[in-house]
């Protein structure tokens, strides 16, 4: 227990119930990266059918998340129910970016993580230099944490929404190397162990124990 799933455990001791222990006037940790670290292995649990596997995590995702943090802890369910009916014949690359394309559907459009998502794979895709995260990373920086940029105000590192905006910099320059991403999220800051376990889980579920034993040459 650390954050929003804390006060939501203080909560229910008190007598309330989810989903009413998300709700901000309740808890105020509801912004916390909490659900997304607790919810992702509804996504496995319902291998294709990411529809299943949203309606079976929802109630455990308001035990502690509402709006913003709740649909981030929706894109990495999605993406870990899809992985079971990506294409093969694609590149860990192309599997990867198909992946966060598809789960990014259930990004509300004027959210401030869809608006997230669209910047970071923008920077990223106009980055003439694959090495360079730290650009797209310092202006997730600049854009976010200073400026609080679309309607994203930050106040603490462990918000969902500022590590989202983290992992997405890993996922997208990782490119499907599970080494990288998981070198680039724990080198880019912030509640950094956390989106380094989504994507190592995640990539871990797609290539396999003998995948990740050879890439990590063991």
């Amino acid at each position: 227990l650390w954050e929003a799933n804390q006060q939501a455990r203080i909560l229910m001791a008190q007598g309330m119930l989810p989903p009413a222990t998300s709700e901000p006037e309740n808890n105020a940790k509801y912004m916390m990266i909490d659900a997304q670290l607790t919810t992702e292995i509804f996504g496995l649990l319902a291998p294709v059918r990411a529809d299943v596997a949203l309606k079976i995590s929802q109630l455990p995702i308001r035990v502690s998340a509402k709006y913003d943090a709740q649909w981030i802890s929706e894109f990495y369910i999605s993406m870990h129910s899809l992985a079971s009916s990506v294409d093969q014949n694609l590149t860990m690359q192309e599997q990867t970016r198909w992946l966060a394309q598809q789960a990014s559907k259930v990004l509300p459009k004027d959210s401030y993580p869809a608006k997230m998502y669209d910047f970071i794979k923008s920077s990223y895709q106009q980055n003439p230099d694959k090495n360079d995260w730290e650009n797209t990373r310092d202006e997730v920086y600049q854009r976010y944490q200073v400026n609080n940029s679309d309607g994203y105000v930050y106040n603490d590192p462990f918000e969902a929404g500022i590590n989202f905006a983290a992992s997405l910099v890993s996922l997208f320059y990782g490119e499907g190397d599970i080494v990288r991403t998981i070198q680039i999220g724990t080198l880019a800051g912030w509640d950094s162990d956390n989106p380094t376990a989504t994507w190592g889980g995640l990539l871990g579920f797609m290539i396999g124990k003998s995948g990740v034993e050879q890439a990590f040459e063991q």
